[in-house]
């Protein structure tokens, strides 16, 4: 019998998303008010949209390899040069180069119980361990907990995602340097931006390239290209060349490229997306105080919105869903009892807003 190797056979079967073209098939509905993945409800660029068609005709040649254009580009939004800058399909692909290339298998990575699944999916792929410490009680992750764990375990990598997914909560600029310069020396902070857009860019980490640091950014949010899967991580050159070694060159879906470096010539519409993105969070906070509900204010493109309980807020998502809304909900404490909405536009938000008083109305919660 041919097997996978015993590190990949001892993985449980899991699914770390299950997206909604599944949950259509599962409940026959033909289609869903989208705002459960932080998708951008604004679309992308229309330059974007312009560059990619004209470029349609062209599918039939790979992309560059090295994707230096856009990494041109990032580098002068960055003030770095291109040679810090790895391209790849999304935070995700590059998560996992990460967690290939320096968690050693057997070897310790540390995160924030139930924050973004994906990099524990790799830890696990990679045959690594994964440490974990829980939310402050206000769905902050609590660096002063990881600091604890990571001196005592030295772990090779330490992931944290600032603003956080699920929580929407953002960690100030000064106590992100503490964090930073407190951790071993031989530790790699991988540091999961990929909200920042939404955040004044005065108010995060300064630019800082040291091989003990990892950013990760993408432009799957205020950018609106999800589905092109792209993404990119600022870092040293040592670190990119580590990346080199091991990177699928032809990865990079070829339109991705296009889209990304015209999105990047066009601010007016980033601060278009912001704006609403913040219009969104506003009417959320009004709906959320209307229900009696309580809320986390967020620097992201999503709020979460209070249950009281796990299994009240599983009641509220799963009825939503029934009713052609699909949200999503965090799964550790104490997020677990919140249920999660992306940013949407006007219509979809008052759909979300007419689903939820009458499942509220129904439900006791």
């Amino acid at each position: 019998m041919i097997r996978p190797t015993p590190a990949i056979e001892a993985i449980p079967q899991t699914t770390p998303f299950i997206g909604p073209e599944q949950l259509m098939r599962e409940t026959h509905q033909l289609e869903l008010v989208r705002l459960g993945a932080n998708e951008s409800a604004f679309g992308p660029s229309p330059k974007a949209v312009a560059a990619m068609t004209q470029e349609l005709p062209r599918l039939s040649w790979y992309g560059d390899p090295e994707s230096l254009d856009l990494r041109d580009a990032l580098a002068e939004k960055h003030g770095c040069k291109p040679s810090q800058i790895v391209v790849g399909s999304g935070i995700d692909d590059i998560m996992g180069l990460a967690v290939r290339a320096f968690v050693a298998p057997g070897g310790v990575a540390l995160a924030t119980t139930g924050t973004y699944p994906t990099f524990a999916y790799h830890v696990a792929g990679y045959g690594a361990r994964l440490l974990e410490v829980p939310y402050c009680p206000d769905g902050t992750p609590d660096c002063d907990a990881l600091l604890d764990v990571a001196r005592n375990a030295m772990p090779s990598i330490v992931y944290l995602a600032n603003p956080d997914n699920p929580s929407g909560r953002f960690i100030s600029r000064r106590e992100i340097e503490s964090f930073y310069e407190a951790l071993p020396r031989d530790t790699l902070l991988l540091l999961d931006e990929a909200y920042a857009d939404f955040v004044d860019e005065g108010e995060l980490l300064p630019a800082s390239f040291e091989d003990r640091l990892i950013r990760l950014r993408t432009f799957s949010k205020a950018y609106g290209m999800a589905g092109a899967r792209i993404g990119y991580a600022l870092s040293t050159q040592r670190n990119v060349s580590t990346f080199q070694k091991i990177r699928l060159h032809y990865g990079i879906n070829r339109n991705a490229q296009v889209g990304a470096l015209a999105s990047l010539r066009d601010a007016e519409f980033r601060a278009y997306v912001v704006a609403e993105t913040a219009r969104a969070r506003e009417a959320y906070y009004e709906l959320a105080t209307e229900l009696g509900r309580p809320y986390i204010e967020s620097q992201t493109n999503f709020v979460c919105i209070g249950m009281e309980t796990a299994d009240r807020a599983a009641r509220v998502m799963n009825e939503l869903l029934r009713r052609g809304v699909w949200i999503r909900k965090p799964g550790a404490p104490p997020l677990d009892s919140y249920v999660r909405v992306s940013a949407g536009t006007p219509d979809m938000r008052e759909a979300f807003a007419r689903a939820l008083r009458a499942v509220l109305a129904e439900v006791a919660v």
